[in-house]
């Protein structure tokens, strides 16, 4: 059993707690809740920050309560926005809450005596009417108080709007209701949800006279300081939709030397000690290391399936001794996988059924310019197709070359790569 409090320690993964929190989840079994607000279509590695704290708080023999946003994402909290949230649709926060769920049941135990709960907080409002909020939500906190938050503080000279204001409210009553409901304790969350869990803690001791604390993380940064993208092509999303397996394969393969340390601490299941060995191991490896990490973390949020998929792909595009057998033996999606990773072009069926001349090939497709540049780079030993050495400039590909009666991959030295599809 984990001592949750001394594990976010050694893992760096500690920012902040209230007073007498790590006496109290070192001496018993407690619930702690994190909130998710569905304003995205799938959750994205930030929120996967905030699900190992939830996993580790949970293998620390503590009870882990997953709150889905289906209330406060319709609001949209202000934290670390420089403007006003544009508002997502219904329809839109429903499908996105619909699909987190089953992303979060993954990554979680939900069977056993410390079984991992998930609530949505719009079950705490929908039957609730405006007079009967400000009375007994509004009423609790002072504008004072809540405005001394940076939250609000930030947002003042740009501009705030009530609906955003009154979002510090939601989470804070959120909180004191997973409180009377669950008697859950602590709320844990990112640094710049401090403010907001400390509200939720003042909300539960001045109308439930009870005690509840707070636990955050560093955000998650990039050693050079900046954040991950929030467009569809800058974040690390955990839909392979959305970043195929191969992709966040190759997002922690090429990490920067400099984000190993942190992201082995905050994503590796792994205990301190083999941590530690294995940075000792490859102190002069560190692209061993991130390869170890890679694998651990594809595996365990797509699948071992997918995984297997991702290192096969990678060794094809980038190992210097993939052989023929490596390329032969891919899958239909792990071919079309390379196909979006590496320049293309398409060829009509019937060329390759009637047979074509390699150097017509090269040339047809754009590898070489001319026909007579395709035979110097045959001649310098520098083509081969489907990682084997073509040798001579009178060589034919057929149809029986094509790769499940469709893919041909080409290359021009070592690292320029192209596959041909036969339309």
């Amino acid at each position: 059993m984990l001592n949750f409090i001394e594990e976010l320690r050694w893992r760096n993964m500690l920012h902040d707690m209230t007073p007498g929190a790590d006496e109290l989840l070192a001496a018993k079994k407690v619930v702690g809740y994190i909130g998710f607000d569905p304003t995205a279509p799938s959750m994205t590695i930030g929120n996967y920050v905030q699900i190992m704290l939830l996993r580790l708080f949970q293998l620390s023999g503590h009870t882990p309560i997953v709150l889905m946003g289906g209330a406060t994402g319709r609001i949209g909290d202000p934290s670390g926005k420089e403007k006003e949230r544009e508002l997502k649709s219904y329809d839109e926060l429903d499908n996105n809450l619909a699909f987190q769920k089953e992303q979060v049941r993954k990554f979680l135990d939900f069977e056993g005596p410390n079984a991992a709960v998930i609530v949505n907080n719009l079950d705490f409002y929908k039957n609730m009417n405006v007079l009967d909020f400000l009375r007994d939500v509004g009423k609790t906190l002072t504008v004072n108080y809540m405005m001394s938050k940076d939250s609000v503080k930030n947002r003042l000279e740009t501009g705030l709007s009530f609906t955003e204001f009154s979002y510090q409210l939601l989470q804070s009553y959120d909180f004191q209701v997973l409180y009377e409901k669950y008697n859950c304790v602590i709320q844990m969350g990112g640094s710049d949800q401090w403010g907001n869990i400390t509200s939720g803690t003042e909300f539960i001791r001045r109308n439930t006279e009870g005690k509840a604390y707070a636990v955050t993380t560093p955000l998650l940064v990039k050693a050079d300081g900046t954040k991950f993208g929030k467009s569809e092509q800058g974040n690390i999303w955990l839909d392979p939709k959305m970043t195929s397996p191969y992709r966040f394969y190759q997002f922690w393969l090429n990490a920067d030397d400099a984000d190993l340390p942190k992201y082995l601490r905050y994503f590796s299941l792994r205990s301190k000690a083999d941590v530690e060995a294995l940075e000792a191991q490859y102190i002069s490896d560190p692209r061993g290391l991130k390869a170890i990490l890679a694998e651990e973390l594809t595996r365990r949020v797509h699948s071992d399936e997918a995984c297997e998929s991702a290192m096969a792909v990678s060794n094809v595009l980038f190992a210097k001794d993939a052989s023929p057998e490596s390329i032969r033996n891919m899958s239909v999606l792990e071919l079309l996988t390379i196909s979006e990773e590496i320049p293309g072009a398409e060829i009509s069926a019937g060329q390759f059924a009637e047979g074509i001349n390699i150097t017509e090939l090269l040339a047809l497709a754009g590898i070489t310019s001319s026909r007579s540049l395709a035979r110097q780079a045959i001649q310098g030993n520098a083509i081969s197709v489907n990682k084997i050495r073509i040798t001579t400039h009178e060589h034919h590909i057929t149809t029986g070359d094509l790769l499940h009666g469709k893919y041909l991959m080409v290359e021009n030295g070592r690292k320029n790569k192209y596959m041909i599809t036969a339309g």
